[in-house]
């Protein structure tokens, strides 16, 4: 039957472009997994039930047209069933071409990522143009390929389908009915079918490729849109035994059950007059690039010489892989939250906790410093909402000698930023600082003459953008100390993540580690060799500072408290990891928890722990209670009795 025909011709051509997309990806990855154990030509067999899930859903518009129109306005439902058609193969095939470039940038298939990135079309496009004009060129020129083929050799063939009579095209709708539902559950069971009947394998790059791009983004969407559902996928607990679990492991006890982890804390260097906080947070320098923390050698001479006049983290890890995770946990001190970041949800816009709230009852001014336009990500508004006083953006400075893509390279902004700094301290104003780089992002732009270029590197690379940035470091500690506030100032140096993290493990926990220094005037030089999350390092930053009697809630400890544990929370998209010395514990929704030994950078399989894997769900639930009960927010933590 023709109507029959096209419909099956219709998914044919679909899942083609999703076969062949996924057998380039087996190939190019096939080093990557070719000696598991595990038989991961099962990919193609997964992978169809998850191509068949989209196909089913979309074949449904069509199929409704086909068996319910009647003859005579045939020819329009051609029309319209082929422009629908075009629209659907025009941007299956954009969205395949474009996760080879995205699955080599974040070693996933496209995801929430994916779609964030869509609304800031003056970063974005210039930086495909420079980094992936190619791709875009060849995704276009198939497109338009695509297109004029199929109007060619499939122009008008949906009005075939009515040359069998109405009452024949209507007793199929119920049958067709079904079995696009049944294509669409992709499963007999009690629960459709999702994105975890991926994840088949301990190798995660097979079980990306797996994966179907388009269900990926469109799960991601509903997954940041619904975060209570999305937080049951991981598992359930009691909330009271919950925060009791990750109370006990961070060694945090909080004044009463109604505010967790709040508690107040003693400074171990106390002072007469409180220090001021500069925190330098570098975009996406991983630690594999600075020699002070095991990293390459030549990259970054700035901090490995200031490393030896500071405390120098060695094993340091970030919240997350995105700048907003490194942001919350440097500058509020909260763990990588569910779903979407704080700094774009609703509920922590306003009143939530940062150092800027923390330290305005003791007089400090507080600023945020970025060579890009601040909207991007909402820092601009989650700034501004929580209690920083200054923002100063691209758009506040008057004729920048450089701007690239991402805004004004750094070296302009640490000349901002110490002109504030040094103003501020001369007229005995305490300040509070946080400084975000640009320069270390694709397309890796920065002004030439500032830096020797590394020997073998194209000057727009990523260790020559990594050795700029270690530039501007090393020009604001200089600047610093000649103008006489370094004395008075504890600095922080410390990464938001790395530049790419990819690997082959579930969670790929060597590419979390990160660098991070604090220095400043009458910080001893210590080398800490135990594991430090980034909330960690903000503690001990204010413990530096020598405030008595801080009261706050953040969720890490200073590394001169004898109970600091070595611990460390990551997330890697939907997965979280809890690393307790080299035991790692990964969670994932819709799917059981498992236990790893973390060993020569990565993870060996080992008998499940149970303790650990429920102390990293205690995480999770406890994280997204502290956002949707309003309980990490200053409002809500001054009117605690201590």
């Amino acid at each position: 039957m023709s109507m029959l025909r096209e419909l099956f011709k219709l998914y044919f051509y679909m899942i083609l472009i999703f076969f062949i997309g996924r057998l380039s990806l087996f190939i190019i990855y096939f080093n990557r997994f070719k000696d598991i154990n595990e038989n991961y030509y099962l990919s193609f067999l997964h992978g169809l039930r998850m191509d068949t899930v989209i196909v089913s859903v979309l074949l449904i518009i069509p199929m409704f047209l086909l068996t319910l129109s009647p003859n005579i306005i045939k020819k329009q439902i051609d029309k319209i069933i082929q422009i629908y058609f075009l629209i659907i193969l025009s941007i299956t095939i954009f969205i395949e071409n474009a996760s080879f470039p995205f699955i080599a940038e974040y070693d996933v298939r496209p995801n929430y990522l994916f779609v964030e990135y869509l609304k800031y079309p003056k970063e974005v496009v210039p930086m495909l143009i420079a980094d992936h004009l190619i791709a875009l060129l060849v995704s276009f020129f198939m497109i338009l390929s695509v297109i004029f083929i199929y109007l060619k050799k499939e122009k008008n063939s949906f009005i075939k389908a009515f040359d069998s009579s109405y009452l024949t095209r209507l007793s199929l709708f119920i049958p067709l009915i079904i079995i696009l539902f049944i294509g669409a559950r992709s499963s007999f069971g009690h629960r459709p079918l999702n994105i975890s009947d991926a994840m088949f394998t301990n190798n995660r790059i097979v079980n990306e490729i797996t994966k179907n791009s388009i269900y990926s983004i469109g799960y991601a969407i509903y997954s940041n849109q619904k975060y209570g559902s999305s937080i049951k996928k991981y598992g359930k607990m009691d909330i009271k035994e919950a925060i009791n679990r990750v109370e006990k492991r961070l060694q945090i006890k909080s004044i009463n059950d109604s505010s967790p982890f709040l508690r107040t804390v003693k400074t171990n260097f106390p002072q007469t007059k409180p220090k001021n906080l500069v925190l330098f947070i570098q975009e996406s320098l991983g630690g594999q690039f600075v020699e002070a923390v095991g990293g390459e050698k030549g990259i970054t001479p700035n901090i490995n010489r200031l490393a030896k006049d500071g405390i120098l983290f060695r094993d340091a890890y970030s919240n997350g892989t995105r700048s907003i995770r490194g942001l919350a946990g440097l500058v509020s001190g909260i763990l990588s939250v569910p779903g979407k970041g704080v700094l774009k949800r609703d509920k922590s816009q306003k009143n939530f906790f940062t150092i800027a709230s923390l330290l305005k009852p003791y007089g400090y001014q507080s600023s945020f410093f970025y060579g890009g336009e601040s909207r991007f990500d909402n820092m601009k508004g989650w700034f501004i909402g929580n209690g920083f006083d200054k923002i100063i953006d691209q758009e506040k400075f008057k004729n920048p000698k450089f701007v690239g893509t991402w805004g004004i390279s750094d070296d302009e902004v640490v000349d901002r930023a110490n002109k504030e700094f040094k103003e501020l301290y001369n007229n005995n104003q305490k300040f509070a600082s946080v400084i975000f780089s640009t320069t270390n992002h694709t397309p890796f732009e920065f002004p030439d003459g500032k830096i020797e270029l590394i020997k073998g590197e194209k000057k727009n690379s990523v260790k020559n953008t990594i050795k700029f940035a270690d530039y501007a470091i090393g020009k604001l500690i200089k600047s610093a100390k000649k103008d006489g506030y370094y004395k008075d100032t504890i600095f922080v140096i410390v990464a938001d993540h790395n530049v790419r993290v990819y690997g082959d493990d579930v969670v790929p926990v060597n590419m979390f580690h990160i660098p991070a220094l604090i220095l400043g005037g009458g910080v001893k030089p210590k080398i800490y060799d135990n594991i430090v999350s980034q909330p960690d390092i903000l503690a001990t930053a204010l413990d530096l500072m020598g405030i008595d009697n801080l009261n706050y809630p953040i969720l890490g400890k200073s590394i001169f408290d004898n109970k600091k544990q070595n611990i460390s929370l990551m997330q890697f998209h939907s997965f979280y990891a809890l690393r307790v010395e080299n035991k790692v514990a990964v969670i994932r929704p819709d799917k059981k928890p498992l236990t790893f030994i973390y060993k020569n950078n990565r993870l060996v399989a080992t008998k499940p722990d149970i303790e650990l894997q429920k102390d990293a769900l205690a995480f999770i639930i406890s994280l997204n209670y502290l956002y949707d009960k309003r309980l990490y927010q200053q409002q809500f933590l001054s009117q605690i009795k201590l």
